[in-house]
């Protein structure tokens, strides 16, 4: 039963009151709260968990080496900078490159390649394609699922040749067709946009490369810290307050108004906004968890290197049939390498590997070495876990988070973002757009 009571009796002694409280200091949050003090609210309280901002957007400095814990790649023209532009001159403009290792052994063009993946099939090939494809449109099948999404639009011959469905499998951690339909409509479309007649033609026509109208920019190379400190000092500066290294315990509503238990004091206000895991949200509100809605476990792994290369792309996806990791990235290619050492971090599904880094390692360096991707002294700097990296979209997911969702709103929690909504946002620039939504959606009411 969720508690909603008029009493004040329960109002801990200590509580702080405050216009609005955000839960979660990443960008989604960091946005939230820029957006409520431009709707008027001016006692912004932004609570964090962790003792740093950012989110999932975290760096591990290793002795000379700086790390990511995944791959995040921004644009200079990126709405998050309308709200917070001091943080512009401190990302390191990049020139990156993405290619994805075939099951054919080949570094190609990701995420598919008309010359790779289908010119380089040979006469018969190219056959099979066009006939897999043809087979595809004309039996249509209904599609259930996100291997039957890719099936109709480039067949199955395709979708095998091409890696992309290992790839898929490797994503989530179980296979293609356990993955919900709602995930490949909203998140795989750019396999029906490349994948069409017209685009086909596009591709094959000879035609002026598209110059890019945006900067490509990476984080400092001291980390994340400067950075998203810089934001939180621009909110800072209109009011807002940070309570890092603190946990909630509990959420109740009184009338109109929360409560927050946390750690340090009570709190009330008016309006919360939530962007950290929805199942924690609904546990604070007293309110029954979904556990079918789970989230992947990554392992972060983190190399240095001297020798060669096998590829020269800064961002390389495994699309091979074979190896538990997904990516890897090239930190050196945007910092410089270190005493002549190269190094990247490699990213695996820890549920893959038996959750076990040992194993992570080991078969990275044995996959790796088939494939001559690293010719040389290859060196494990460090590791981590990372748990709630991004959902899984299996047993009707969208179904489930949309109750869940439901629920929280009627309770009053606005609640979204890749935590917050089980919302899969690749970039910073979905986040950011989706956070200004959400908020934007409700007003605040004007005095009387």
């Amino acid at each position: 039963m969720i508690e909603q009571s008029a009493s004040t009796t329960e109002v801990p002694r200590s509580s702080e009151n405050f216009d609005a409280v955000v839960l979660g200091a990443g960008i989604s949050g960091l946005v939230s709260a820029a957006v409520l003090q431009e709707q008027g609210y001016k006692r912004v309280l932004v609570i964090e968990e962790f003792d740093k901002y950012g989110g999932n957007h975290i760096d591990c400095a290793i002795g000379p080496y700086t790390f990511d814990i995944g791959s995040f790649i921004f644009q200079d023209d990126s709405p998050l900078l309308a709200h917070f532009p001091d943080m512009l001159p401190l990302y390191v403009p990049i020139t990156p490159a993405w290619g994805k290792l075939t099951p054919q052994g080949a570094v190609a063009g990701y995420p598919l390649s008309i010359k790779d993946d289908i010119l380089r099939s040979g006469l018969w090939g190219c056959a099979r394609i066009g006939l897999s494809v043809l087979y595809s449109r004309i039996t249509r099948p209904k599609i259930q699922n996100a291997r039957d999404f890719a099936r109709y639009w480039i067949g199955d011959y395709l979708l095998r040749r091409s890696g992309l469905e290992s790839y898929m499998t490797r994503f989530f951690g179980i296979a293609a067709e356990k993955v919900d339909l709602d995930f490949a409509e909203k998140r795989m479309l750019w396999i029906k946009e490349h994948s069409s007649p017209k685009a086909m033609l596009r591709h094959l026509r000879p035609h002026k490369a598209t110059v890019p109208t945006n900067r490509q920019l990476a984080r400092p190379k001291a980390g994340y810290h400067d950075l998203y400190t810089v934001a939180a000092d621009m909110l800072r500066r209109h009011g807002a307050v940070f309570r890092l290294g603190c946990e909630v315990t509990k959420i109740r509503k009184i009338g109109s108004t929360f409560h927050l238990t946390a750690s340090e004091c009570g709190v009330t206000a008016e309006r919360v906004v939530s962007t950290i895991p929805i199942n924690r949200s609904l546990d604070l509100c007293g309110m029954k968890i979904d556990e079918k809605l789970n989230s992947v476990t990554l392992i972060s792994l983190f190399f240095s290197f001297s020798g060669r290369k096998g590829f020269d792309c800064s961002v390389l996806y495994n699309f091979s049939h074979d190896g538990f990791w997904k990516r890897l990235t090239m930190y050196s290619d945007f910092y410089g390498a270190v005493e002549g050492r190269e190094y990247f971090g490699v990213e695996v599904l820890a549920s893959q590997a038996g959750d076990s880094l040992e194993v992570a390692e080991r078969d990275f360096r044995s996959h790796v070495a088939q494939n001559h991707l690293f010719d040389g002294d290859l060196k494990l700097e460090g590791s981590r876990f990372v748990p709630n990296a991004y959902p899984i979209y299996a047993d009707r997911a969208q179904d489930r988070v949309t109750a869940a969702l439901t629920r929280l709103r009627d309770f009053g929690i606005e609640s979204f973002g890749r935590q917050g909504g089980f919302d899969y946002q690749p970039t910073a620039r979905v986040s950011t757009q989706n956070a200004e939504a959400h908020v934007r959606r409700v007003t605040r009411p004007t005095a009387s």
